[in-house]
């Protein structure tokens, strides 16, 4: 068993490797550049025609709240259930990570990602909405595998990325959810891991069993209440630290462009480094490229693709831009990331042939609380690990139906109670499990997604552009 193990973890390190490495990191920018350059720079021109579509029409129109197709959701809540799959995790200790593994100048590269990573993901919604269908029952079939059945006539490629998409979602959108939840719950109130993972158990078979509009009805409510509040949070801290705003930016920007040395004369955050931390935990947090949240895109009452498709650059907006940004101003301006430190933490184990001493610093969801208690004193902690719950939690019942579309497309319907039961339980696992291996096990299946994903809207980019092309032209014939 233990060779068997072995050789499981030796694969999924290639693997891994391969698919967070850097030629597919160049994909992932490439990509997007290249819906970019061909739709003109459409996030960045017609900023404020996807902002009035998206946000300010969320105020103004009932109906995009609201629906009354007993079928769909409505527009907004598309957004807050695919908010649900990627606000969380990511935002609270990948962009920590991030900066301790390469340096304030990963921040930058997470924006730049997450540009590129607006029109990627827009093309893949846009598609999305283009091929959904109606099944027998009259319910939306849509994703990422029904584009490139349909789009791309490729069934196989299609069964692939599905079968992807369900063991991502009982690994990254699971198991590793439900441990940040009694990981912050144990160390911050002790309360046991047995008790987290049957409660939260109980309380997502809940709101799962319920099938779509219950899981949209949940995160329409929880997303924009604990989104606001943890910025709120980080405002207050970077309000409080106002003075060392400028600084901080100046070492984003100097450190995406100038690589730092170590103690010793070792390398320490190298502009490789800084780039393919930046892109790769961008990529993370809002899985622009990946095609997950696709399906629950196209499970909305939005009739033209063009503009759901915007409502994926809000997603991506949302997710990178503004939370990953205020999290990282969090940390940088409060003090608890020291630059010196880590870099010789770094030169310490390059000599020594170990990683004791950057393991030892404080990282990931630590790091963040630690911020936050620079201002909340003892409360920082509680709040961080409050909202690693709540944003768990979406996580949990958003890609419960991700691998529920990829169930049903792969095995039929009558399959979809017993992934259901089978999710449920793996929360109850993730709970109680030391999950290194999971994290990385489930981090390969998930960046594998992107490989089908990627070929697929690169072959139907042309579709894309001719439909954002044919959308500006009805908009500015209505002028």
């Amino acid at each position: 068993m233990e060779q068997v193990f072995s050789m499981v973890s030796h694969l999924n390190n290639a693997l891994n490797s391969f698919i967070w490495g850097t030629p597919m990191l160049a994909c992932f920018l490439g990509i997007g550049l290249m819906f970019t350059f061909r739709t003109k720079f459409f996030q960045l021109r017609h900023f404020g025609l996807w902002i009035s579509a998206t946000l300010l029409s969320s105020f103004k129109k009932s109906d995009v709240r609201k629906t009354k197709d007993s079928a769909s959701i409505s527009q907004f809540q598309s957004l807050c259930t695919a908010l649900a799959g990627t606000l969380g995790t990511g935002n609270i200790a990948g962009v920590a990570t991030a900066i301790t593994a390469g340096g304030p100048g990963a921040v930058f590269w997470m924006w730049i990602s997450s540009i590129l990573g607006m029109m990627t993901h827009y093309a893949e919604v846009t598609l999305g909405m283009k091929y959904r269908y109606r099944d027998k029952d009259g319910n939306w079939a849509g994703g990422a595998m029904v584009y490139m059945e349909r789009g791309l006539h490729s069934k196989w490629l299609a069964s692939l990325f599905a079968m992807f998409c369900i063991l991502a979602s009982l690994g990254i959108g699971n198991m590793a959810q439900a441990n940040s939840m009694s990981s912050a719950l144990s160390s911050t109130f002790s309360i046991s891991p047995v008790i987290t993972g049957l409660i939260g158990l109980f309380m997502v078979g809940f709101v799962i069993m319920g099938g779509i509009k219950r899981i949209a009805s949940v995160t329409e409510k929880v997303i924009p209440v604990m989104a606001a509040l943890f910025t709120l949070g980080c405002i207050v801290i970077i309000f409080v630290h106002i003075d060392r705003v400028p600084s901080t930016l100046q070492s984003i920007f100097h450190g995406a462009f100038s690589p730092r040395a170590a103690g010793g004369g070792v390398l320490g955050y190298g502009i490789t480094l800084a780039m393919k931390k930046g892109i790769s935990r961008g990529v993370f947090s809002n899985e622009a490229g990946l095609g997950s949240s696709v399906t629950v895109h196209t499970n909305s009452d939005t009739k033209e693709p063009v503009v759901q498709g915007m409502w994926g650059i809000f997603e991506v907006f949302t997710d990178t831009v503004v939370m990953c940004t205020i999290t990282a101003l969090t940390i940088l301006t409060s003090g608890v990331y020291e630059e010196s430190t880590y870099l010789n933490a770094m030169a310490l184990d390059a000599a020594q042939g170990t990683t004791s001493h950057f393991d030892s610093l404080l990282n990931g969801v630590p790091l963040t609380s630690a911020a936050f208690s620079t201002v909340f004193g003892p409360y920082g902690a509680a709040f961080v690990a409050i909202a690693i719950v709540f944003f768990a939690f979406s996580t949990l019942i958003g890609w419960s139906f991700y691998g529920e579309t990829a169930v049903a497309y792969l095995f039929g319907k009558r399959a979809v109670t017993n992934y259901k039961l089978v999710f449920l339980y793996f929360i109850f696992l993730g709970s109680i499990l030391h999950l290194s291996f999971v994290w990385n096990l489930s981090d390969t299946f998930n960046g594998l997604m992107a490989v089908p994903n990627l070929i697929s809207i690169t072959l139907l980019s042309g579709q894309v552009i001719k439909m954002t092309n044919e959308y500006l032209d009805r908009t500015r014939s209505k002028r």
